[in-house]
């Protein structure tokens, strides 16, 4: 989300969305509020600091790691008061193994902890230990909520096709197996068990097969990067019982309305053939990722028009008899 007060746009969600909040992230703040620093912040046993290029590894905890760390705390206190009394799905969400280890620079060599299967499986467990804990935190401080768990992935993608640059920029790291990847990312959400797990990447060629052999409940992705070719592999993610997350386009300059919404998600389920028993419980409207990059307003439109959406959807979806 965009601005720089949690308070208030803990309101804004929890106002737009009161079936299905969850926690913000507002990357405005600066370094620490980021996807990758406030990741970084729960890591147990790993430490990490700020350079002029972003996040690397270092020996001890600083004051990078103190700012994140406070700003998070921050946030779950607001989180604690704004939702008190609150039952049903909340969602929490931090940056997946993967996109940690290629966001994440080595100490000397400048390039990514992708670089290195060591530093790989050292921050997979440290993430699964921090996520753990900090799921638990949120369970006791919104004891009504069924949580929800995602974690972003957006360089998931790169990561298995050997795109990831070299520090130099002049070549590229190896690609990672898709078995591997899925083991890895299958360490992580396994620890947060047995609360709900999203695998969402935001990127073109989801890689849905990696999701569901990792072992998530959900994925979530953006309509508006799905190819008519992937849509075999939605159907396979579905057909094996995983929640559909769709992202909806609602912060461009011409955004669509809640009935153009419904209509593109309705007719993705009736490609899928989801039958409309199915396709209500398992699919979900929600903003496409980048509503940080919008104007305030436009952003709180987008929750809107999602959550007008969903109120549509299980008509829609019954009219035309998907």
């Amino acid at each position: 989300m965009p601005g720089t007060d949690p308070a208030e746009t803990m309101r804004v969600v929890a106002g737009e969305l009161p079936d299905f909040p969850h926690l913000p992230e507002l990357p405005d703040r600066g370094p620490g509020a980021d996807l990758t620093g406030r990741t970084a912040g729960l890591l147990v046993g790993i430490a990490a600091e700020v350079t002029p290029r972003g996040w690397r590894l270092a020996e001890r905890p600083g004051r990078d790691l103190v700012r994140a760390r406070s700003m998070l705390s921050s946030d779950l206190d607001v989180m604690e008061e704004v939702l008190q009394g609150f039952r049903g799905p909340l969602k929490i969400q931090l940056c997946g193994p993967w996109t940690l280890a290629a966001t994440l620079e080595l100490p000397r060599t400048m390039n990514a902890a992708l670089a290195d299967p060591g530093a790989v499986a050292d921050l997979a467990a440290s993430l699964a230990e921090g996520a753990a804990a900090h799921a638990a935190d949120v369970a006791k401080r919104v004891p009504g909520a069924d949580l929800v768990v995602q974690f972003d992935e957006p360089a998931l993608p790169a990561v298995t096709a050997g795109t990831v640059p070299t520090a130099s920029g002049l070549s590229r790291l190896p690609p990672v197996p898709a078995d591997m990847a899925a083991e890895v990312l299958a360490t992580v959400l396994a620890a947060t068990a047995p609360r709900y797990t999203v695998v969402h990447c935001c990127a073109a060629a989801v890689p849905f097969g990696i999701i569901k052999g990792a072992g998530a409940d959900c994925v979530a992705f953006d309509l508006s990067r799905l190819r008519r070719a992937d849509e075999e592999r939605v159907a396979v993610a579905a057909e094996a019982g995983l929640g559909l997350l769709a992202g909806a386009p609602g912060a461009a300059a011409e955004p669509e309305g809640a009935r153009q919404i419904a209509e593109r998600v309705s007719g993705l389920c009736r490609r899928l053939g989801l039958p409309p028993a199915a396709a209500g419980p398992q699919v979900v409207i929600t903003p496409a990722c980048g509503l940080a990059g919008a104007a305030p307003d436009r952003a709180r439109e987008a929750l809107t028009r999602c959550r007008q959406a969903a109120a549509m959807l299980p008509e829609m979806i019954e009219e035309t008899g998907t």
